[in-house]
């Protein structure tokens, strides 16, 4: 187990991840646009918010694989079969908790249960398993990050 090679599964992992969840949405599989969800916290300028996104969701994709090299540490194994099972959870994580239920609390431009009438939210909130989002996203963020999971857990066993 290496951490330069959890590092470089999660560059790798990150973009694939990205490239999934981007194409997903130009082929109307889903609505979700996670680098502006992330960025629209940072600032209400949209060109802006979706630059500072994607910047944050790399950031984002290291600190998650580096959580999974710990775990990996902790039981002395890794594998892209184990790398799979922890994006499956990390993504439905992120669906059920993470993104639907933690992000509207603390996003100061989401709407959420609590806004009020008059004020004007920039952003809908995603929603159990983000389906406010579509159909398609709760399927599309798990697949995703299953394939995010198996190249972090991948790259981390092959690293030396």
């Amino acid at each position: 187990m290496s951490a330069w090679g959890t590092a470089a599964g999660a560059f790798v992992g990150t973009l694939v991840l990205t490239t999934a969840l981007r194409a997903a949405a130009e082929l109307r599989l889903t609505r979700m646009d996670l680098p502006f969800l992330l960025g629209s916290a940072v600032t209400a300028n949209r060109t802006r918010a979706k630059a500072v996104g994607y910047l944050l969701h790399f950031l984002n994709g290291e600190a998650f694989a580096f959580a999974y090299y710990a775990v990996f540490l902790a039981i002395g194994t890794a594998g892209w079969w184990l790398g799979a099972l922890f994006g499956l959870l990390h993504g439905l994580f992120a669906g059920t908790a993470l993104v639907s239920v933690l992000l509207p609390l603390v996003h100061p431009r989401m709407g959420s249960p609590l806004t009020s009438a008059p004020e004007v939210a920039l952003l809908e909130p995603p929603g159990f398993l983000m389906l406010h989002y579509g159909l398609g996203t709760p399927l599309v963020t798990v697949a995703a990050h299953i394939g995010y999971g198996a190249l972090v857990g991948g790259f981390t066993a092959l690293g030396a």
